[in-house]
């Protein structure tokens, strides 16, 4: 038995595969972002939040373009990454919303009338005495802390505490005579 074969002459021999056409990153972006916005958003139920997922996705796929255009479906991995992100992003929120159905309310009392009063007085004060005030009455500070922090003489924050009650005192007492007055 012989074998013959046929030779055709007007076909070139065969070669290897032609290269698939490159995938340009701007024409991918654009041919599949809007499908996966609204894949997203029926997952999420928020059109913001889809596009906030996919476009992420993308940011993704573009710092390693060259590895995910190899892939056989690039756009399976960009989907892939979008559903991740919502998941992990769902799964934050739902932690998030479980810590603050665990802690209690508490309710704070308004300011006293007295409160009011100390802080319109303070309000009124120039911002030196008033620094001075808080430092030395709410914040514990001694006379000595305080000029060290303002970088000035410790006389000058005597002095500055000194007019400070003094003005407070007035104001004070003015506040306390219109409320008897009312």
């Amino acid at each position: 038995m012989t074998v013959t074969r046929d030779v055709r002459v007007a076909e070139p021999p065969p070669g290897p595969a032609p290269e698939p056409p490159e995938l340009i990153f701007d024409d991918f972006y654009h041919a599949h972002f809007r499908g996966l916005v609204v894949q997203l958003t029926a997952y999420t139920g928020d059109l913001g939040q889809a596009q906030d997922l996919v476009q992420e996705a993308f940011c993704r796929a573009y710092v390693r373009w060259d590895r995910v255009a190899g892939y056989e479906d690039p756009l399976a991995w960009v989907r892939k990454v979008a559903w991740n992100l919502g998941h992990h992003r769902w799964r934050r929120l739902r932690t998030a919303e479980l810590f603050l159905r665990r802690q209690r309310e508490t309710h704070v009392a308004g300011p006293t009338p007295d409160r009011v009063a100390l802080d319109q007085a303070l309000a009124q004060l120039p911002p030196k005495q008033r620094r001075a005030v808080v430092l030395h009455y709410l914040a514990d500070l001694t006379v000595a802390e305080i000029a060290a922090q303002q970088q000035v003489a410790e006389g000058t924050v005597k002095s500055w505490l000194h007019r400070g009650r003094a003005a407070l005192a007035t104001h004070l007492r003015e506040t306390t005579e219109e409320v008897r007055d009312a």
